[in-house]
């Protein structure tokens, strides 16, 4: 249950979670689990969302009430939540400052609030949303417009984009494209269309056999790849994207649709707080995930510098580590390391996914023993749509996996 807005906590508390997202959840249970007593988790939403699902809203394929719950569902019991945003961290005082004005005291800080969107950072895109011609599966309010838009078209130019990092899981961008690119396939009129991706370097999840595996997919369906490639601004009236590549300024007008993928970063409190990296994350040792500015602060999750893609699979692995170097730095122990551990998902038609592991150093053995690697395959597809949204309800946000 949310503490009073008038609430104020007389001592510190042991950990204070900010964030109650996949990350703010599952560590925060995990804690509970491993005898940690005084948890308290910041977060103003009063709806909690299993995002990976929102790719499959913009294939027509889920309704977003099925991937959400109410926050105080998925809160755990023993896990006091004050239900309010972070304004403001005082490192050197240990105070998390809310947007009410409540003042929490800490030992311990996570910082793990995702990043957001940074509708700043490309002119127009937020007014292009608003005119309904530009969607994401990334933005909880436009998902559940995408397909409506993407099914309707029979001619003209599309355009998809890749987001720069940080951006959440930026490689599963591609499965609104590929599924789009099946659907107009089966419906006759792909051939028609002119089908634009832009991606922000050379190739999507930098492990060769998967990007080949990719190419050839993008080869199958004619889509034109622009590399290296950002989008600079939006016209929200001419219904045209500019786009900056090596080569100079390309600029596509009316467009059919374009599912752009809005820039993100960290909240502007985490610069403030002189906690942040590049793009307002937390600059934390990617290995130990501990704040290089404050012992007592630490992160994970889409808001933490850690030199890697960020995905539920690899928040799976930061939760474990970050949980053992939480109990660990309490007594003094030598604090564990994460290896950059991701998992990319990426549906390549309507039934098909390839399901990419890495870490910092390049592809990773397989974690998944009965996925192949680098298939596209329909059992990837099943466990991606319908195993892991079970797994992740009964057992991540209960902190037993």
């Amino acid at each position: 249950m949310p503490l009073p807005a008038t609430a104020v906590l007389p001592e510190p508390a042991e950990v204070v979670v900010v964030g109650g997202g996949n990350a703010g959840i599952s560590l925060a249970a995990r804690l509970l689990r491993d005898g940690w007593r005084d948890v308290v988790l910041v977060e103003p939403s009063p709806v909690h969302r299993y995002r990976p699902l929102m790719n499959y809203v913009g294939a027509g394929e889920v309704r977003m009430r099925s991937l959400e719950k109410p926050m105080g569902k998925v809160v755990p019991d023993g896990v006091r939540w004050v239900k309010d945003a972070v304004a403001a961290v005082d490192t050197a005082t240990r105070t998390v400052t809310t947007g009410r004005g409540r003042r929490l005291r800490y030992t311990t800080l996570v910082v793990c609030p995702g990043t957001q969107e940074d509708w700043d950072d490309t002119p127009g895109l937020q007014s292009a949303y608003s005119a309904g011609w530009a969607t994401s599966t990334y933005v909880p309010s436009a998902a559940p417009l995408v397909w409506p838009a993407l099914s309707g078209i029979r001619s003209g130019t599309v355009l998809f984009t890749v987001p720069p990092e940080p951006a959440p899981c930026a490689a599963t961008a591609l499965k609104p494209l590929l599924m789009a690119c099946d659907a107009w396939r089966r419906a006759g009129v792909l051939d028609d269309l002119e089908v634009v991706l832009a991606l922000p370097g050379e190739h999507v999840t930098e492990v060769p056999k998967a990007d080949a595996r990719l190419e050839k997919m993008f080869e199958r369906y004619g889509v034109r790849v622009l590399r290296h490639t950002r989008v600079a601004r939006v016209d929200p009236v001419l219904r045209s994207v500019e786009l900056t590549t090596p080569t100079g300024t390309v600029r596509l007008d009316d467009l059919a649709h374009a599912h752009v993928v809005p820039h993100y970063r960290g909240p502007r409190w985490v610069t403030d707080a002189g906690l942040g990296a590049p793009a307002g994350q937390v600059d934390v040792d990617p290995e130990t995930l501990r704040s290089r500015a404050s012992d007592a602060v630490w992160s994970i999750g889409d808001v933490a510098a850690l030199e890697t893609s960020s995905s539920g699979g690899g928040l799976r692995k930061q939760v474990d580590v970050l949980a053992k170097n939480l109990t660990a730095a309490a007594k003094g122990k030598r604090l564990h390391r994460y290896d950059g551990f991701t998992v990319m998902p990426v549906t390549t038609s309507h039934r098909r996914l390839v399901l990419v592991e890495r870490d910092r150093t390049g592809p990773r053995p397989r974690h998944v023993p009965v996925v192949g690697r680098f298939k596209p395959r329909r059992l990837t597809w099943l466990l991606d749509r319908y195993g892991l949204p079970v797994v992740y309800w009964h057992r991540l946000l209960k902190g037993k996996v």
